[in-house]
């Protein structure tokens, strides 16, 4: 039996790689796709998860809006990893979408697919935790219906956007909070410390790109995100941040976790949005978070090219 599966995104080139694996993997049905503010504004994050869906042939997967602001305070930017357009510029070479979004927001779209659902849905938020939060807060009622939320976020050795603070925790720490600490809705963490491991080469995209249409498509997205990539890693490759959750949320157990205490820091110095993490083994745990610290890294870059591979065109 598939597992229902909603991705709250914003799109962002490893995103569309993301929701490419989870179109691609017959273990999920994809039921709902939420965009947010972050890699680029609400406007682009939204254009271009619909424009992914129409490559995909996927336009019958909703698409809800969600926020374009953090819960409290300003953003304070976004990111220039993806480009202009969250796609390295190359957004254009994206099918014009059959549809636009859907009439319901991204909190009451994620709130009806979850009262509609005959099993527990597992949320994929790989963007700001945003529209997560509001979610958890507004309805309550409804965690019971979350078989688990997938998160891509955090560092547990430090940051990218500044030393200590990953970009999708940073960009709103107070709702990132709220989901991670607050609630006790069953969660695992995928940080950045072993998604930059998974990271793959250029040719890997190279040898990606000879598959399909839909797949050379895909890599052609990538030109600004593997520039900036190669500055990051030293070598000729890029992080795929967000497929690396989605993997774990198609095939449980194929990223190692490890349960930690965590919190995350709201200040306004210089770790603010800063995961923090306790992994002082003699402390009582009252509460933990399954935080990913491991994979066969090179398993896991087969299982994403086997997947995305086998794209339609």
């Amino acid at each position: 039996m598939t597992t229902p599966l909603i991705i709250d995104t914003d799109p962002g080139v490893d995103d569309a790689l993301a929701i490419a694996l989870a179109a691609a993997s017959p273990e999920v049905e994809l039921i709902g796709v939420t965009t947010v503010f972050g890699n680029v504004s609400l406007e682009n994050t939204t254009r271009n998860a619909l424009r992914l869906l129409a490559l995909l042939g996927r336009d019958d997967v909703p698409v809800g809006v969600g926020a374009s602001r953090p819960l409290i305070h300003p953003h304070p930017h976004l990111s220039s990893a993806h480009g202009a357009d969250g796609l390295s510029g190359y957004a254009h070479t994206l099918p014009e979408p059959t549809r636009g979004p859907d009439h319901r927001d991204a909190v009451t779209l994620m709130r009806e697919l979850l009262e509609q659902a005959d099993r527990p849905v597992t949320i994929v938020p790989i963007g700001p935790l945003t529209n997560i939060a509001l979610l958890l807060a507004a309805h309550p009622h409804l965690k019971p219906k979350i078989g688990r939320l997938v998160v891509m976020g955090g560092g547990v050795q430090g940051g990218n956007v500044t030393a200590t603070a990953e970009f999708n925790l940073w960009s709103d720490p107070e709702a990132a909070r709220r989901v991670l600490v607050e609630e006790d809705v069953p969660t695992t963490l995928v940080p950045m410390d072993l998604t930059r491991r998974c990271a793959v080469s250029a040719q890997w995209l190279t040898d990606l790109a000879k598959t399909s249409d839909v797949a050379a498509t895909l890599v052609g997205l990538t030109p600004d995100y593997l520039e900036t990539y190669r500055r990051f890693l030293g070598w000729d490759g890029m992080a795929v941040h967000d497929a690396v959750a989605v993997a774990e949320a198609v095939r449980p157990g194929i990223l190692t976790s490890t349960p930690f205490p965590v919190d995350v820091d709201c200040s306004f110095g210089p770790n603010r949005g800063a995961l923090v993490v306790d992994q002082r083994l003699e402390v009582d745990k009252p509460k933990t978070l399954d935080i990913t610290m491991d994979a066969d890294l090179d398993g896991l870059r087969s299982f994403l090219f086997e997947r995305l591979a086998h794209l339609a065109g």
